[in-house]
């Protein structure tokens, strides 16, 4: 009886996917087209995310405006929470999108994100980058509402108020994402974000002037990140607007360190350094993920 051997089966080769900017762009991408795909198919998320600053502006704005005297009389209350509460619109926003990684994590599809031959920057970058799209698509609503606060419709006011908008969302979304690789599972989400973010939005000055604090009060607006998203964003809006110098004093107060006057651009440049840097311990937290 004869063996017959069969020949040995030929072995296709494995090639590795081509590295470089361009296949991390393409993750990046990747990654951020799933961000905005999750937003536009839960139509709930995105009125959940609006129903919180329409209360803010328009039930608290309008109780406490008889009641509450921010140094003008010609100005309405929700005139000036109206930046504030832009800010606070995408800062819930952009926390729960950059959060969202801890879902990712529990059902396993971070895992294969991160077992992929990509940078972890990039996929990391990506989900920044959804992120603030969503969160910025979302305060287009409350934007579009401006109107019926007080404030005009100005080309050049509104282009501000997005780009400001966009840029404090990415840090924001960064800053999500550094909680999410320090939260254990889904469990613990929620009572993080409540402990950190609601006293960073109580301590922005997003809800009432930041003039004539008391020092305690005034020194830990001054160290929160989120003030420097509040502080641009009203005093691009008040500078449309047609005030006493009085009334620029009290409502739109110059941030100062120690006596000296903290520059509008200066303070832009800080917001961008924070997101950055949080985005850069985020990953090197990441980095350590088996």
């Amino acid at each position: 009886m004869t063996t017959t051997v069969q020949p040995p089966l030929p072995i296709a080769p494995v090639q590795r996917p081509p590295t470089g900017l361009a296949s991390d762009l393409r993750a990046a991408r990747v990654v951020c087209h799933r961000e905005l795909l999750r937003w536009v198919k839960d139509g709930r998320r995105l009125l959940a995310g609006l129903v919180q600053p329409l209360l803010w502006l328009f039930v608290l704005g309008t109780g406490l405006s008889r009641v509450v005297s921010v140094g003008a009389e010609n100005v309405d209350f929700r005139t000036f929470l109206f930046p504030g509460v832009l800010v606070t619109s995408v800062m819930f926003t952009a926390v729960f999108s950059g959060v969202s990684v801890v879902w990712d994590r529990e059902f396993g599809f971070l895992r294969e994100m991160l077992v992929a031959p990509i940078r972890r920057t990039s996929i990391l970058g990506g989900k920044c980058l959804g992120g603030a799209i969503v969160a910025t698509a979302q305060a287009v609503v409350i934007l579009a509402l401006a109107g019926l606060c007080g404030i005009p419709y100005s080309p050049v006011l509104m282009l501000q108020l997005l780009a400001i908008l966009f840029l404090a969302s990415l840090s924001i979304t960064a800053f999500g994402l550094l909680l999410g690789a320090r939260v254990a599972n889904i469990q613990s989400v929620m009572p993080v974000i409540q402990t950190v973010i609601t006293p960073m939005m109580f301590l922005s000055g997003a809800l009432y002037p930041t003039s004539g604090l008391p020092t305690w009060l005034a020194f830990a607006t001054k160290i929160n990140p989120v003030t420097y998203a509040v502080n641009p964003m009203r005093h691009v809006v008040f500078s449309h607007l047609d005030l006493t110098p009085e009334a620029a004093r009290v409502l739109d107060p110059q941030l100062t360190w120690g006596g000296w006057p903290v520059p509008f651009a200066l303070q832009l440049v800080i917001l961008a350094a924070l997101g950055l840097v949080t985005f850069a311990v985020a990953v090197h937290r990441f980095s350590k993920t088996d």
